[in-house]
């Protein structure tokens, strides 16, 4: 088990952040999570320590968001998703540290843009927004971007709402159906985690010393997404986010032109 005190600085915050996520807050805050354990340990070891943990909150998510899906979305994702998580195996010894916070970067960026695009689009509209219905083709380009990106840092997220979030599903039914996806992903991700050997002593022993904050974070995000309204947590988080891509795609860049 890892015993330096400054990887349980980031990893403590990480974990509690991204059981929030899992209970129902959305992706913003389960995309801090690797980066903020990156800042002690590589990228592909922060994630594989991650993953049991993650696990472990699927179970607890899976319980509380019981009765609300949409199996549309899911048939149209996960073939992608599968893809996805494949060539992040394929490519595992290829893709180095300053890649993984480069493409999470980016993704979080993206992501955000995204956001704010819609919000401008809403102002300037002056209406509600109309939803979109299922697109195949585009579902399975986003979940297999999803899976990737799942992969190689936990960062799924923003890939997923990129699909999702237009398509205005009730909360419940959105929230639910992510939590059903990610932990179909999640659990595929275990083998091939098995076969690059990240799945050492060190790291299970570390997974399991921070296992017992999972439910606890996983069921306080719950308990806070159903009475919470999200006019001021977002915006807030988006901002976190903002910062968070800008700083990943900087170190990125900087290491992979040195």
């Amino acid at each position: 088990m890892m015993t330096d005190p400054f990887f349980y600085a980031a990893a403590i915050p990480a974990v509690v952040m991204v059981g929030l996520s899992k209970g129902g807050f959305g992706g913003a805050m389960a995309l801090l999570g690797v980066p903020l354990m990156a800042l002690a340990v590589p990228p592909v070891q922060a994630a594989a320590i991650l993953l049991p943990i993650l696990i472990v909150m699927d179970m607890v998510s899976l319980w509380t968001w019981r009765g609300h899906k949409d199996n549309k979305t899911l048939v149209i994702m996960l073939p992608g998703a599968l893809i996805g998580i494949t060539i992040g195996w394929a490519t595992a010894a290829w893709v180095t540290a300053p890649m993984v916070r480069l493409i999470v970067g980016v993704v979080a960026l993206w992501f955000v843009l995204q956001y704010l695009a819609r919000r401008f689009a809403a102002s300037r509209g002056g209406g509600t927004q109309t939803s979109r219905g299922h697109q195949p083709i585009r579902g399975a380009l986003w979940g297999s971007l999803t899976g990737f990106t799942s992969f190689v840092s936990h960062a799924g997220g923003p890939p997923y709402q990129i699909y999702t979030l237009p398509l205005r599903q009730d909360p419940k039914t959105y929230t639910g159906t992510s939590v059903r996806f990610f932990a179909i992903i999640n659990a595929i991700k275990l083998v091939p985690y098995f076969a690059l050997g990240q799945f050492d002593a060190t790291n299970l022993s570390t997974s399991l010393a921070l296992a017992p904050l999972a439910p606890v974070a996983t069921l306080a995000g719950a308990f806070i997404v159903r009475r919470m309204k999200p006019d001021i947590f977002y915006p807030f988080m988006y901002v976190m986010v903002f910062f968070t891509a800008l700083k990943l795609i900087w170190d990125g860049v900087i290491h992979l032109t040195a």
